[in-house]
Parts: C-alpha cells; structure tokens; sequence
C-alpha cells in the first residue's frame, strides 16, 4: 500500500487526481461545520446531552455523519438520501420491465437509471430533511427549537429544507468531481470522509480508561483482520476454453478460472440497512410529537422511537436480518447482471464436467449463494458487534469500538478498493512506458 502512493505521488497525473481527492475530502469536511439559517445552539447542544431515546439515536446518527449533526450543518444528511433512492431503484428493476431493460443497456442504460436515481434523491431528501428537523425538535430539554419549524415559521421552514437538500446534492456533486476527477468510488469516499472524521470523537472518552481503551484498540485490530480476509477471500471456478481455428493461427485451449468472492456485495447491504433503520425512528419522533393526531398515534410513534433506538434488541436483530437479505438481494442483482453463463458460451470457455448453458447457469448460482451465505452472515455479524463488543467492555455500544463495526466494513472496503485501482492505474502505466 504504501509502496503504491509513494510509486502514484511520482507520477504527475496520479498524482494530482490524490491531491484533488484530498482537496475535495476538505471541501466537503469544510462545509460540515457550515451550520443552517436559524441555528439555536443552546437547543442542539442539550439534544446531544439528552438521556432520552431520541437524543441517543441523534447521537448515533452523528457518528454516521462524521459529526455534521452536532453542528447541524447543510451537510448533516450526508449522502444518504442518494443511498436511500438507489436502494429503491434496485428494488424497482426486477419490477418494472423497462428499468430491467436499461440496466441491460450498458453504460448509457446506467447513466439513465443513475438519472432516475439523482431526480429520486430530492423528494427523499427533502422528507428526510423534515424527519431529522422534527427528530431534533422533539429532542430538546430546553423548551426552545433547534430551529424554528413548521407551519408557523414557513419562510424559515422552507430555507432549512433547502438548505438540507442542497447540501446532499452538493455532497453527491462532490462525490462525482471525485469519481471523474481523483482516485476511487466518490460516494464511497464521501461517506468514508465522514466515518474518518469521526475517528477524535471515539477516542477521546476512553484517553481516561487506558485498559478499556487497549481492550477496544484490540477488537478493532481483530474486526479489521477478519473483515480484509473475508473481503479478500473468493472461490475459483475453473474454465476451459475450446480450440479455435482462424487462418493459421489457433486460438484458445488455456485454462483458467473465475473468481467469485465470499463478500460480492461488499459494503453495500451495510449502507442500505443503516439507510432503512434511520427512518422508523425518524418517523416515529414525528408522529410522537404531533399535536394534531389521535392519542394512539402518538403512542404508535413513542413505540416506534424505542423499539429501534440503537440500544434496543429490535434495532439490532432488525439490523442483522436486513444486512443478511441485502446481501443475498444485492449479490443477485449483481450476479445476475454479469451474465456469466451467455458469455462463457460466447467466448467457447465452458466448465469441465457441466454442459454449457442452463446447466452451467444451475451450477453457477447454486455455489454463489453457498458462498453468499457464509458472506452475508459474516456482514451481519459484524453488523451486530458493537453490541456483543459493549458486554464484553461494559461500554456503551457507540464506544465499543474505535471505528463502530459498521464503519469499519465501509472503512477497509473503501482503502482495499481505492488501492487496487490505484494499482490498476499504475499497471496500466507502467504497460504504457513498455510500449513506447
């Protein structure tokens, strides 16, 4: 790894395109500390000193955001309206025959849904935006708003949700400079900025508990072993490519393999399950503090608050059954996109001892979601440890871990993939000087 930024920062292309990521991390960290119209501090500071269900899950999703919740900045929502849309339009193609056709079309078929996804991203960025502002409403013990909201204030209501809207288009704006323009994923690395960040925050409490510190130092070393090796770990499928004659020259008759790997989905099913679970408590907090609805309602939406707050049992067994069936959803998608079996007849490669086509189809799929299995339970294991990490410690389960599992997933995923194509882009150059 470190062998490859020192061969990158030599060449003057890649170069820029890490200190233009660099560039852009700061941009984004910048307009974290950017905070709304209207701000009351007062108010948001006694949200985060808050013993109640809502301010722990307010906390909570400020270590998701890096911190930007605490400052109640433009980018407090961060990227995951985006995150939310696409999780949509992935559920919406196997529905709708034409998204499933465009997703068949190649890299202008992409482009289209990626279209869809960004017009998707508003609305639910602007209900998100009303769920978080009610959320920290609600959250106060000093009586005042952490802004003013509602339909009393509709100028001021109107300027907050802008604000936030914007802010998530201009996180994801960000994060396509960095895509076109750096090294690596830009939403990946948005949000692994945020995480990062996030990183001073965790130690601080524990500087005054050296031996719970060590301990927990110690359980994110070991997450952070098991997490690369099972990212890393793949199942070879051999494939043998028939004789083709051409002229005079023969072509094909090597053997090789394809690789499908443990974890296919990556950190995906992580993003997409913390996506989901921030909204019934988002939800709930809306519905518990509305005064114009029957009693029952707001007792429904007190429930909703409690049962998945993030210390509560619901959240975290909701938790690892989400991640386990995102796992197996999104591999599939994926899977099934690659059309492996067409292109192995196409290209004459066949799998000894299974007949091309259906069979080969059967056989294929039947170890992936073997594989998967064993993939999707390690996520959702590592989805639930900060829990197990917090008995084992006797600390709450938002300092059970320097990085929170979770995190940490995205965290590695995000390294291990901007260093491999970072690797790619010195291969590819490295070819380049060859032929010249």
């Amino acid at each position: 790894m470190l062998e490859s930024m020192t061969n990158a920062f030599r060449l003057p292309d890649l170069r820029r395109r890490l200190l233009y990521t660099l560039w852009i991390l700061v941009v984004f960290r910048l307009a974290a500390h950017v905070p709304v119209p209207g701000l009351n501090r007062a108010a948001l500071e006694s949200v985060f000193q808050s013993d109640t269900a809502a301010g722990a899950i307010i906390r909570w999703y400020n270590l998701l955001a890096g911190g930007a919740v605490e400052n109640f900045s433009v980018v407090a929502m961060g990227v995951y309206p985006y995150i939310t849309a696409s999780i949509i339009m992935q559920l919406l193609q196997p529905i709708f025959p034409s998204l499933d056709e465009l997703a068949k079309e190649g890299e202008s078929g992409r482009a289209k849904i990626n279209q869809y996804t960004y017009w998707l991203t508003v609305p639910l960025a602007v209900v998100q935006a009303i769920a978080q502002v009610s959320l920290l409403n609600n959250s106060t013990s000093t009586g005042g708003q952490v802004v003013e909201f509602g339909p009393a204030f509709p100028l001021n209501t109107i300027t907050v949700l802008v604000a936030l809207t914007a802010g998530t288009m201009f996180a994801l704006w960000l994060g396509e400079r960095i895509t076109e323009e750096g090294i690596g994923n830009g939403v990946s690395i948005i949000i692994f900025g945020g995480i990062v960040a996030g990183i001073p925050q965790g130690v601080y409490p524990l500087l005054q508990q050296p031996m719970a510190l060590i301990l927990v130092m110690a359980l994110t070393i070991f997450t952070v072993l098991a997490i690369v090796v099972i990212q890393e770990g793949h199942r070879r499928i051999q494939v043998q490519y028939g004789k083709r004659v051409r002229g005079t020259r023969i072509y094909g008759g090597q053997s090789t393999y394809i690789p499908l790997r443990v974890n296919s989905a990556g950190m995906i099913p992580l993003i997409f399950a913390n996506s989901l679970l921030l909204f019934p408590a988002m939800i709930g907090s809306v519905l518990a503090g509305a005064t114009m609805v029957p009693v029952f309602i707001q007792q429904f939406g007190t429930w909703m608050q409690d049962a998945f707050n993030y210390r509560s049992a619901t959240y975290f067994i909701t938790y690892f059954i989400l991640v386990v069936a995102f796992t197996f959803f999104y591999t599939d998608v994926v899977f099934r996109q690659q059309n492996l079996p067409e292109t192995l007849q196409r290209n004459g490669g066949f799998i000894p001892g299974i007949r091309p086509g259906k069979r080969t189809e059967e056989y294929l799929n039947g170890i992936m979601h073997r594989i998967t299995l064993a993939g999707a339970l390690f996520l959702g294991i590592v989805a639930v440890l900060p829990w197990f990490a917090a008995a084992l410690t006797n600390l709450p389960p938002n300092q059970s871990l320097i990085i929170r599992s979770t995190g940490l997933l995205i965290v590695v995923g995000v390294v291990l993939d901007t260093i491999k194509q970072l690797e790619a882009q010195l291969l590819m150059r490295h070819y380049e000087g060859f032929i010249r």
